[in-house]
């Protein structure tokens, strides 16, 4: 008996030819790994719906959506509210309201905008918030503050092409 070899014997081409295989072997597992969708996406990763702003006007606004285990973010681009005048970077205060499953509202908070000038569009974002596998989330309201004021816009449409499903 011979120790210290794979295979059945001989001059070691068994041993060289079964670790190959098992290299390939796990050469493709990783690869239909890498080819599997990733745990926890969102889909779609992008929606648009329309909002009415009262006075402060209407327009349609583009939310993106990204996942992390069960914290999620969601950005918003809109041309709905313009900004009076320059504002800064962070100064935005945001809260987005989704209805959950149907029925129920979360919410999805922040204060990460990036400078907008006078005249521009307002976006704000990520907006943070938590999430559990299959919650489906509608954007429902949009509150922005912005020096002091305030402005709610409420969703005229429907999210397209459909809710967030986590």
């Amino acid at each position: 008996m011979r120790h210290g070899r794979f295979g059945t014997g001989g001059t070691g081409r068994t041993a060289r030819t079964g670790i190959g295989a098992a290299l390939a072997a796990g050469a493709l597992a990783a690869g239909a790994l890498a080819m599997a969708p990733a745990a926890g996406a969102v889909e779609p990763q992008s929606a648009t719906l329309s909002f009415d702003c009262g006075s402060y006007g209407s327009g349609t606004a583009t939310l993106t959506a990204a996942q992390d285990g069960t914290n999620a973010t969601i950005e918003v681009s809109t041309s709905a509210i313009t900004a009076p005048i320059d504002i800064g970077a962070g100064s935005v205060n945001s809260t987005l309201t989704l209805t959950k499953n149907g029925s129920g509202t979360t919410d999805f908070t922040g204060n990460a905008n990036p400078a907008i000038p006078a005249g521009g569009a307002v976006s704000t974002g990520p907006l943070k918030g938590t999430v559990a596998s299959g919650d489906s989330l509608e954007g429902k309201s949009l509150k922005i503050v912005v020096l002091g004021i305030t402005v709610t816009c409420n969703a005229t449409s429907a999210q397209t092409p459909g809710p967030f499903v986590f």
